[in-house]
């Protein structure tokens, strides 16, 4: 498998969740709803477009990254953190499965499902392609995958912390030795030693910000950024700037960027951070911190620094963002609306273009490589 990383990516995989809706504030279960899909999506084409729908289980509880692309996209991964309850259908419980959804078949398929932890949530593949690691929610855990071909098998599991430290997603260094983990149950970040398919926790777990959730690393492996999720009571929340050049990696700087900071992606060049704020969308129409729509920011990345350039409204409970190869175009997930915001960027403003109807919420979107 060649690890090309995303700097050639030509598709984006956006995982929906069909079987809640928010009603006022409240998530809920959609009784006989469809199944959850994966979208794959032509970012080649203008506007970006649907090629090909997946019927796979997945989830928008927990971070938007419920979805990894293979580093040549020959293949891709998603999890399910909940699923309806089998003995009651208007309820939603916890779930652990992990599928393979083959990108090189016609149609694409689900290939291969396994089980991974309790509230499987946040994916990453490393860029060789042969190592997969999930976060597991439920239960302070790491679960490991070695990859062969398109075939994931388990290689066990790194405990965390317990229950309550709810770890939410990992990056993984370029040379594939480490790995960054955000854990917003205790507002912690935790680095991983990796060798081989052996992984293990180190002695540096350190601090952001409150509810550190989302996250993404530079191309070289220099920089993370890590967007903190804050109370979620109308305040305005922080992206943090971790070093991972320093030894050990702290926390070099925090910016402000809006309420309830959910998706948070660099471009390919590592130039550009857009970071997806709720606002208030999700909160209950009563409620003093309700917003009508969220907000799509986009700063610049310059070393250690992050300067806000440009800014967009965007639909209600938005979770995740991705960036075309060229930083051009940017695709915003809609809980919501069920659609897909297709913005142009031109390195100062941000225009909306076109849309991409779902069949169900998109709850977790990604590119090949990180």
């Amino acid at each position: 498998m060649t690890a090309t990383g995303n700097r050639g990516c030509t598709l984006a995989v956006s995982a929906n969740d069909a079987k809640v809706r928010l009603q006022n504030g409240v998530v809920c279960a959609i009784v006989n709803a469809g199944p959850d899909t994966a979208s794959i999506i032509d970012l080649t084409c203008d506007p970006p477009s649907i090629i090909a729908e997946v019927e796979v289980p997945t989830s928008v509880a927990g971070p938007p990254y419920a979805v990894a692309v293979a580093p040549d996209e020959s293949f891709a991964l998603v999890s399910a953190a909940t699923k309806v309850d089998p003995a009651d259908p208007t309820k939603i419980v916890s779930n652990n499965q992990v599928s393979v959804i083959d990108l090189t078949t016609k149609p694409p398929r689900v290939s291969q499902r396994l089980e991974s932890g309790a509230g499987a949530s946040g994916i990453s593949i490393n860029g060789a392609g042969t190592l997969a690691l999930v976060c597991n929610r439920g239960e302070g855990t790491i679960s490991i995958f070695t990859i062969d071909g398109k075939t994931l098998t388990p290689a066990g599991k790194v405990q965390l912390g317990d229950a309550k430290s709810s770890p939410g997603h990992v990056v993984i260094t370029p040379d594939g030795t480490r790995a960054l983990v955000t854990r917003d149950g205790d507002h912690a970040l935790t680095l991983l030693r990796i060798d081989g398919a052996t992984v293990e926790v180190t002695d540096r777990t350190f601090y952001a910000g409150f509810r550190p959730y989302g996250a993404d690393m530079t191309p070289d492996g220099a920089v993370v950024v890590v967007a903190n999720m804050g109370r979620g009571q109308g305040d305005v929340d922080t992206v943090s700037v971790i070093d991972m050049r320093m030894d050990p990696p702290r926390t070099v700087n925090t910016v402000s960027v809006g309420t309830t900071p959910e998706g948070i992606k660099l471009s390919a060049d590592g130039r550009w951070c857009a970071v997806v704020a709720q606002e208030g969308s999700n909160r209950p129409i009563a409620s003093k911190f309700h917003q009508p729509h969220g907000r799509l920011v986009v700063l610049e990345l310059n070393g250690t620094q992050l300067t806000q350039v440009a800014e967009a409204p965007i639909g209600g409970w938005s979770q995740g963002v991705v960036f075309s190869a060229d930083g051009r175009t940017l695709l915003v997930q809609n809980m919501v609306e069920r659609d897909i915001q297709v913005f142009a960027f031109d390195g100062r403003v941000l225009h909306e273009t076109s849309r991409i109807a779902l069949k169900g919420g998109g709850a977790a979107i990604r590119t090949a490589g990180r």
